[in-house]
């Protein structure tokens, strides 16, 4: 996006924030329906834009149904007359615009099945001036924008109003930047794309994007189903995905006992951010359920009923990314033996530790995990030095990338397009595939990797074999594998220093868990024995 776009954005962000901050509103009474605004202006920039090309096309524009169809099959909503962005601006002075707002909404439905039920129509909620205002201000984004540039002001006013509402933004978004390394990494070019967690949609599209930015069609390319247990949360889903020209099935269900895709086998592709660390699902009611083939977790949270979830949705080939709380990671008991199951699988292929202050909701770091069905089918990696790193069905990659971010504030990080690039290379490089330079990591790349293959880089990357793995009690945390980099003695910096012994800890604390564990459980035995 170009820094024009970048100050549209900010200024129209600016604007309708002041007009919440004047107002009696919460921000989640505000959100839903700017958004949706963004959306009908959106909608009607495609539609006058076809509504050119088909005018050249010649006559008939008079006939409704015809019109109709010749809009929809160029892939634009249908918009009726009460329902364009102009006629609305225009409403003289003392019209209930609320109620006129409304009811284009109903219009657009009524003219578009798709759509049914997702537009919101709480208008009237809102004050005239501040209707009035909104839409002042939404008229100021320019009708020829280029690329998805409207989708990216949604993505952009989502990413706010999920600040905005912290903990409640956290359930329907997840940070541009980690949505897009997932992506990055799984590499979704082809195939059917699942999130059963879905939020807003983000995973879709950036996927859409992937594809686009690797020149090709992207509704061509890829089928999207999502499922989200918030009704209003999948009405934003679909106003995303309908702001980027797609098109997918999001289905509104309680993930942890409804399966509304009849997921088992069926997806080449899985990615979610699922509620971490959830307590209260009724495990007896999933007794016998296909999406866990590994069996059911004895005690603890949810976690591993999601893992299993997504491992099991997938095809024979197919490739899963998602974000996990760290403590997954380590595990104890019935999780880790469900987590042994699926390191035997050769299931795990790559693991990414994230730092702190990635998410809206939490400052706690994360791990994201991805999981490959097909790498079970490649040979066992080669022995030790013989061209160390090359992936094998019996391997995973560790990446550390805690160090590496962007400050956007005192609380806050993210990835630029360089790192997130940068990372999914070292993967590319672990698989033999040919790194990429979209968005100018190759220095980056070269001044860790300068042979252009595959390397272990302390403080950065290991590939650990299902042994190694087995020798450290079946732990996925990054940080007990790839360990911290050199140091020159004059290049000392006390924070960075600080915030990598506070790492260490992390993974001796980790380890001490594990040993009083394992002791504790000793004792019991030796009290059992000597009865």
């Amino acid at each position: 996006m170009t820094n024009n776009n970048k100050d549209l954005e900010s200024r129209l962000w600016g604007a309708a924030d002041e007009l919440r901050a004047n107002s009696k509103l919460k921000a989640s009474e505000y959100s839903i329906p700017v958004l949706g605004l963004i959306f009908l202006r959106f909608a009607d920039a495609k539609f006058s834009e076809a509504q050119k090309q088909i005018g050249k096309q010649g006559k008939g524009l008079r006939s409704s149904s015809s019109n109709k169809e010749r809009y929809q099959a160029m892939g634009v909503l249908y918009l009726p007359e009460e329902a364009r962005f102009e006629n609305l601006m225009n409403l003289p002075e003392g019209e209930n615009i609320g109620q006129a707002i409304n009811d284009a909404m109903r219009a657009i439905e009524a003219e578009n099945p798709d759509l049914r039920d997702v537009l919101p129509k709480t208008y009237n909620r809102l004050e005239n001036r501040i209707l009035v205002e909104l839409l002042k201000m939404m008229g100021s984004i320019p009708m020829d924008m280029e690329g998805d540039a409207f989708g990216k002001v949604y993505e952009y006013f989502l990413g706010k109003f999920a600040m905005t509402e912290g903990q409640k933004g956290g359930e329907f978004y997840t940070p541009t930047s980690i949505v897009k390394l997932i992506v990055e990494i799984i590499e979704p070019f082809h195939g059917r794309i699942f999130d059963p967690a879905c939020g807003s949609g983000g995973m879709f599209v950036q996927s859409a994007r992937f594809v686009r930015e690797h020149k090709a069609n992207a509704m061509e390319e890829i089928s999207i189903y999502g499922q989200e247990r918030v009704a209003e949360t999948v009405r934003l889903g679909k106003m995303n995905l309908a702001v980027h020209g797609l098109a997918g099935d999001i289905r509104q269900g309680n993930t942890y006992y409804e399966d509304l895709h009849n997921s088992p086998g069926k997806f080449d592709f899985v990615m979610a951010n699922p509620p971490f660390n959830v307590n209260a699902v009724d495990k007896e009611r999933l007794k016998d359920d296909p999406r866990y083939p590994f069996g059911m977790p004895r005690t603890g949270t949810a976690n591993y009923l999601w893992i299993q979830h997504f491992y099991s949705a997938l095809s024979d080939t197919g490739r899963a990314g998602f974000v996990m709380a760290n403590s997954a990671s380590d595990a104890r008991a019935s999780e880790l033996e469900i987590r042994r199951q699926l390191i035997e699988a050769k299931a795990v292929d790559v693991m990414v530790a994230v730092g702190s202050n990635f998410f809206y909701t939490v400052t706690l770091p994360c791990t994201l995990w991805f999981l490959d069905k097909g790498k079970a089918q490649l040979p066992p990696s080669p022995p030790p030095g013989e061209r160390a790193g090359v992936r094998g069905s019996d391997t995973v990659l560790f990446i550390d990338a805690r160090h590496i971010y962007r400050q956007l504030d005192r609380a806050h990080r993210d990835f630029t397009p360089e790192q997130i690039e940068f990372l999914a290379n070292i993967v590319r490089l672990y698989r033999g595939e040919e790194p990429e330079n979209l968005h100018d990591s190759a220095a980056m790349l070269e001044e860790k990797f300068p042979d252009g293959q595959y390397q272990d880089v302390p403080g950065l990357c290991k590939v650990a074999t299902i042994e190694e793995i087995k020798a450290q009690g079946w732990s996925l945390n990054p940080g007990r594998y790839v360990g911290v980099a050199e140091r020159e003695e004059d290049d000392f910096d006390f924070f960075e220093r600080l915030e990598e012994l506070n790492e260490e800890l992390e993974v001796l604390n980790s380890e001490a868990r594990e040993l009083e564990e394992r002791i504790a459980e000793n004792i019991v035995l030796l009290m059992e024995s000597g009865r």
